[in-house]
């Protein structure tokens, strides 16, 4: 089974009380959202691989640590996830970005694609696919099954990462996907009868981009 990790750090808790809050603007959800995003990016990428580098200080030459050069993607799940892209790519600038849109049946709950473009190596790359939330699974699982069934990406390349989850989305990935490590910032209590996430934040497409 692979990992699941709520990222537990004091600033990441005070800034998920700021987007749970309904009082708070599309500007600030916007803006906080990326920074917890950019948080998380220090957790989800500590075990890139390393290889050893020479290098020459001002006083002497040593032998040093850089990154391996392994190849890296983010996936944002349509649209909520875009807010998520930006605070990664400070970090990780070099990393590609490919893109799935998916859309939640309101009756069903079944996600439903509407959009997939990637990088051409996508099948290459360790894959970052972010979404804010993981509710009842559905929509990780049609975007891990566009990604390991149409491209070709092995699920032990993937991680998925959310701001908040609820447990049924993470029985739901970890059920059919085992091999994918789950990241959030919270872990919340339950779906309610609507299949959103309780307490949760609302949906995060809208606040993030003041729509209704």
């Amino acid at each position: 089974m692979a990992k699941f990790t709520v990222v537990e750090h004091p600033l990441i808790k005070h800034k998920l009380t700021i987007i749970r809050d309904k009082n708070t603007s599309t500007k600030d959800f916007r803006e906080v959202t990326n920074e917890i995003a950019m948080l998380m990016a220090y957790e989800i990428t500590r075990d890139l691989p390393l290889e050893d580098v020479e290098i020459e200080t001002p006083l002497t030459k040593t032998t040093q640590k850089q990154l391996t050069g392994k190849k890296l993607a983010i996936v944002p799940i349509l649209r909520a996830g875009l807010g998520m892209v930006d605070g990664i790519l400070n970090l990780v600038p070099s990393a590609r970005v490919g893109h799935i849109g998916l859309y939640r049946d309101h009756d069903t709950l079944e996600a439903v694609e509407y959009f997939a473009k990637f990088p051409t190596d996508i099948h290459e790359r360790k894959l970052f696919v972010v979404d804010p939330m993981l509710a009842t699974g559905s929509s990780a699982n049609a975007a891990l099954d566009i990604l390991t069934n149409k491209y070709n990406c092995k699920p032990e390349n993937i991680l998925f990462v959310s701001l908040v989850a609820a447990p049924e989305g993470v029985q739901a990935v970890q059920a059919r996907y085992p091999e994918v490590d789950i990241f959030t910032a919270a872990l919340d209590e339950r779906l309610d009868e609507n299949g959103y996430i309780l307490p949760g934040l609302g949906d995060a497409g809208d606040r993030i981009f003041g729509t209704k």
